[in-house]
């Protein structure tokens, strides 16, 4: 008796012993980061395209409305990855260093990245994919702004932010450039960026130790020019935009409306840009978007693979898997021209130093323009404002401006384990700089004041996980500033601006998240209230004094 007595204390100890342990576990958190997408590109926020992964995660865990990135890529990266805004982190425009300490254009030392941070708290830390957030040169360059050297235990991906998909440029695999060709670990029968990124993703998975959490960033370059995409993915959507802009945005608004996303409220945007009528080569233009449908729904395949590896490790459950954008839909025109043949050759040792390749690794010359047909390594090509106009709806504006085209960013965020809603909207506006805070929140880790001899910027992000119990977060002001077009979100109110040449508007987002009608000369004290807090801002974050552009000097 006293024997079975001893047993059955010992088993419930052990299974309390057990379930403490699995309830203090601390969780993963993967941070999915796609590029040059709009508010309404992926199906769950309104969009024809398929993303059957992300729809399941939002239909299993929570959907944002009025998250916010910076409305460009590399300031994005530099405010997600730190917590801080871009300025405080020195990428205050691109990577270029403009001689002022809000735009050096180099990662700051005195901010840490999620992955420094998560470190100390015991996590194993992973980078696939595009990283542009240090200069990127191909001689004579430093490393010491590279994922390894900024707290990332293992890293593939490209060190620039912008190239061919079939021959990605500072293709790079843990501190060493490398070309897909001459790869020894990685050697797919046809080499495609976004499944290496995938497929990297994967197998840091695969091949990490359970006894450590982990944090993973992937940075997807799917969905930025050029146009690549592989054939059996394009044929899914063959015919699919041949009825052009205005019935496919027309078609997402409502869907849009369905979801619950566009307020019964707001005044919808006028489209931007010429009618389908007037197109020319519609083959052609209508060729754009399915390739670029078909990046996305590449992109969301990946995606699929890496739940599904956490599912087989056992460690979905206790993973937060976070989806963003980088900004909205972009509007260059890039590649939409012709451009001349480049006679030269590559080899298959040879590293891709170049954004727009001259010729494929088969030496055929890589084109551009209406003659030219997107997805193929062999084409370079933008699918143009008129369809960035699409991917916004149903906002104003594109990537560069801040105005909500430009800022605004579906998240989507899956944690089992953690976040006991199911496909639910969260409405509370939030930003990039709150997702490494929610990252030390969960897990255990402390943002340092002083990292490596250097003192630390405060950190400016909220945690998300009030948001995630009950769409709740205390009272604070967003700010922004791109290319000196401003804004300020203050609860309902957003204070806006194009250009320093364009005037403040104001805009109650409840009423009119569409921002159709200013504010400003009907409440000039609010308009001035959210003016000065900007400009405190501005002054206290290096975002002033702006950055003198010098002028090139003519040739006489």
């Amino acid at each position: 008796m006293k024997l079975l007595s001893a047993l059955l204390i010992t088993l419930f100890l052990t299974s309390c012993s057990t379930a403490e342990a699995t309830k203090e576990k601390k969780p993963n958190v993967i941070v999915i980061l796609s590029d040059d997408m709009g508010f309404s590109d992926i199906g769950c926020y309104g969009s024809e395209i398929e993303t059957p992964n992300l729809d399941k995660m939002a239909s299993n865990g929570l959907r944002f409305s009025q998250f916010y990135n910076t409305g460009r890529c590399c300031p994005t990266r530099a405010s997600l990855l730190t917590g801080v805004y871009q300025h405080q982190a020195g990428i205050g425009w691109m990577t270029t260093d403009r001689k002022q300490r809000g735009y050096k254009g180099d990662l700051s030392k005195e901010v840490v990245t999620i992955a420094e941070v998560m470190k100390t708290a015991g996590y194993s830390t992973y980078l696939s994919g595009k990283w542009h957030i240090t200069p990127y040169h191909l001689t004579n360059y430093s490393k010491h702004n590279w994922p390894k050297q900024r707290g990332f235990d293992r890293f593939y991906g490209t060190i620039l932010g912008a190239g061919s998909f079939y021959d990605p440029t500072g293709l790079t695999r843990e501190n060493d450039y490398i070309s897909p060709l001459n790869d020894p670990e990685y050697k797919p029968e046809t080499y495609y960026y976004t499944h290496a990124i995938s497929d990297h993703a994967v197998r840091y998975i695969k091949e990490h130790d359970k006894e450590k959490p982990f944090f993973m960033y992937v940075s997807y370059t799917a969905a930025h020019w050029p146009m690549h995409a592989l054939k059996k993915d394009i044929d899914k959507y063959d015919g699919k935009y041949d009825e052009g802009y205005e019935a496919i945005r027309k078609k997402r608004i409502e869907k849009m409306k369905k979801l619950g996303i566009i307020a019964p409220q707001w005044q919808i945007t006028p489209r931007d840009g010429k009618p389908w009528s007037t197109v020319k080569n519609k083959e052609w233009e209508a060729a754009c978007m399915e390739v670029y449908a078909a990046m996305v729904d590449s992109m969301d395949q990946g995606i699929g693979q890496i739940i599904d590896e956490l599912d087989n490790k056992g460690e979905l459950e206790n993973t937060l898997i976070l989806y963003l954008q980088d900004n909205g839909g972009c509007a260059e025109g890039l590649g939409r021209r012709p451009r001349k043949p480049i006679k030269t050759t590559m080899t298959k040792e040879q590293f891709q130093g170049k954004m727009i390749p001259d010729v494929t690794r088969e030496n055929k010359p890589v084109l551009t323009g209406q003659d030219v047909m997107p997805g193929g390594p062999d084409s370079y090509i933008a699918y143009g404002r008129d369809w960035a106009n699409v991917s916004n709806t149903p906002f104003r504006l594109y990537k560069h401006y801040v105005h909500e085209g430009g800022v605004a960013t579906p998240l989507v965020a899956h944690w089992p384990a953690g976040i006991k809603a199911k496909n639910k909207w969260r409405h509370t506006p939030t930003h990039l700089i709150d997702i490494m805070a929610t990252c030390i929140d969960l897990g255990d880790a402390k943002y340092p004041s002083e990292y490596k001899g250097n003192t630390i910027v405060p950190l400016e992000g909220k945690s998300l996980k009030t948001v995630f119990e009950n769409d709740n977060m205390e009272d604070r002001q967003i700010f922004f500033e791109h290319e000196k077009n401003r804004a300020i979100r203050d609860g309902k109110w957003k204070l806006v601006a194009k250009g320093l040449e364009g005037k403040w508007e104001l805009y109650d987002m409840d009423k009119d998240r569409t921002e159709m009608n200013d504010l400003a000369e009907k409440m000039p004290a609010k308009a001035k209230e959210l003016e000065d807090a900007w400009e405190a801002w501005a002054q206290r974050a290096h975002v002033k004094p702006f950055p003198i552009k010098k002028n090139k000097k003519r040739k006489k």
